[in-house]
């Protein structure tokens, strides 16, 4: 599992994927996860504004990712 640090109370699900390496892109990143491609604590989130916290994972073409502080 990928982990992801944060200096702030949390991090949009868009800005995390970037972060994360996952997507090159903002425009990739919304387009991922509108198209319910992405996993926010093992459920499909279709919102590229939901804040994660640490301790929240999200899961996007096979590749875990833990927030953490």
């Amino acid at each position: 599992m990928l982990t992801i640090q944060i200096r702030d109370e949390y991090i949009k699900l868009g800005q995390a994927l970037k972060l994360a390496g996952l997507v090159d892109s903002g425009l990739t990143a919304k387009e991922v996860i509108q198209d319910g491609q992405v996993l926010v604590n093992g459920e499909v989130d279709t919102r590229r504004g939901k804040k994660l916290y640490p301790g929240d994972t999200f899961s996007f073409n096979g590749n875990d990712v833990k927030v953490e502080a």
